[in-house]
């Protein structure tokens, strides 16, 4: 299960309140989903169970974006029927639910994605909960599963693109954005409480606004657009880290990179990119434009040097050739990405590429995956050799007996790199330091303390 933080007895309690266990499975957007579930429940008085078995009911908040992720999802359903036997199932794969109910027909309600109110409502009936006139209090910051020192920022609900390969916008429905204002407001709450990097995510990040028509939204005593730069250099006043995710290269994202030249917002860009063949890119209904996407990747860094994109690509596509392989090859080396994941293709239910001729075979796809992560290691090594001397900030994501882990500005957490600290005295999760680099691998950095720009607990002060 999701380790959702448990709650103390109280003393004194002559009914304890009821119990819900979490099982929150998929990416960042769907953490920020069960988040609010949880704020939700905790507000209302229910406590959280770290077990399945002092769970009075348990949600599992699923993931439907590809058919692994789906069995991964059923498996979750079905483990919690088999050690709790009350479940509530909400999530991406909630929109399957005569699937769900043809597996497990003894789930207690099934909800799709966002749907808030109808989970709680779910939970209300499952559980009722007893009254509790000294219920505690839910800090403002709400109920998080992160870190402390970190917190997704989830900035808008959906997609309008169409990508053959994704059934997002029919899990999602279409882009909605949040009020600027909102967002900040939410953003300062969780700087309050001690938050030192705010990652901000959405289905398509560099969209932010356009359902809305960019309107106006007062915030910090001035009006401002609800759109994607304005929302960076409000985020990048806070004094905290800024990390920018799920960004699309857009001609607008020009207006970012002051903001990163500056020290206002982290020089770091997450953009999928998928891959680089014109071919296959259309086939995937993707922008078709890579010796453009390349040219802005040098405008971006003459504008900030230290900028570092991240990315994300598919190998195996329907109809990927070799030569399309080997483009896209050679554009990696072309582009020298600082972090790059790969996905080898697999059919999503109700995707049109399913339908798509010339199926890669399974061995193929594997050969290719190899292929481009063994050539990206070159490419990150090299990358990361060239910071070997220099003296950079990092944030401290954990500390024990060994040394310290951190991070530096061009590494998300769990997908990108490490910065390992060997002389960690004195340092706690949070803090901000200043290293300098030691030695290198393929993907992480070796480093020694140098001064202490910044803490956690003072800067939450």
């Amino acid at each position: 299960m999701t380790q959702a933080p448990a709650d103390e007895e109280r003393p004194n309690q002559p009914e304890r309140s009821p119990r819900i266990g979490l099982v929150s499975l998929g990416c960042p957007k769907a953490l920020v989903d069960s988040e609010r579930i949880v704020t939700r429940l905790r507000a209302e008085g229910y406590e959280l169970s770290p077990s399945y078995e002092g769970a009075d009911a348990v949600v599992v908040n699923t993931c439907g974006f590809l058919n692994s992720a789906k069995e991964e999802s059923l498996q979750a359903i079905g483990e919690a029927l088999a050690e709790n036997g009350r479940v509530i199932v909400t999530g991406c794969l909630g929109v399957e639910a005569d699937r769900i109910r043809d597996q497990y027909p003894d789930v207690l309600a099934i909800t799709g994605p966002q749907a808030y109110d109808a989970v709680v409502e779910a939970v209300h009936e499952a559980v009722p909960r007893a009254h509790d006139p000294f219920m505690d209090l839910v800090p403002p910051q709400g109920v998080r599963f992160t870190p402390r020192h970190y917190a997704y920022l989830k900035i808008s609900e959906g997609c309008n693109h169409a990508c053959s390969f994704c059934i997002i916008p029919h899990l999602r429905g279409p882009l909605k954005s949040r009020p600027l204002s909102d967002v900040m407001r939410e953003a300062e709450r969780l700087v309050a409480a001690g938050v030192q990097e705010l990652l901000v995510i959405s289905q398509d990040t560099s969209a932010y606004g356009l359902d809305l028509g960019y309107a106006p939204s007062a915030w910090g005593g001035r009006t401002c657009e609800t759109r994607f730069t304005d929302l960076a250099e409000a985020l990048g006043s806070l004094g905290v880290w800024v990390r920018l995710h799920y960004v699309y290269p857009y001609p607008h994202v020009d207006g970012v990179l002051p903001l990163m030249a500056d020290g206002r917002v982290l020089p770091y860009l997450d953009i999928p990119f998928q891959h680089a063949s014109p071919r296959v890119l259309k086939a995937m209904r993707r922008p078709a434009h890579q010796e453009k996407t390349l040219q802005r990747l040098a405008d971006w860094r003459a504008s900030c040097p230290e900028l570092a994109v991240r990315s994300t690509f598919i190998v195996g596509f329907p109809g990927e050739s070799d030569e399309d392989f080997e483009a896209l090859l050679e554009w990696l080396s072309a582009a020298r990405l600082a972090r790059v994941g790969c996905f080898k293709y697999e059919d999503v239910d109700g995707a049109p590429a399913n339908a798509l001729p010339d199926q890669v075979p399974a061995a193929v796809k594997e050969e290719r995956y190899a292929r481009l992560m063994a050539h990206q290691q070159a490419i990150s090594a090299e990358i990361l050799e060239g910071r070997v001397g220099e003296t950079l900030e990092v944030i401290v994501d954990d500390v024990d007996a060994e040394g310290a882990i951190a991070r530096s500005h061009w590494d998300a957490p769990e997908i990108d790199g490490n910065v390992f600290i060997d002389e960690a005295a004195g340092l706690q999760p949070g803090d901000r330091v200043m290293v300098t680099v030691t030695d290198a691998s393929e993907y992480d950095l070796w480093a020694r303390p140098v001064r202490r720009p910044a803490c956690a607990d003072e800067s939450a002060a």
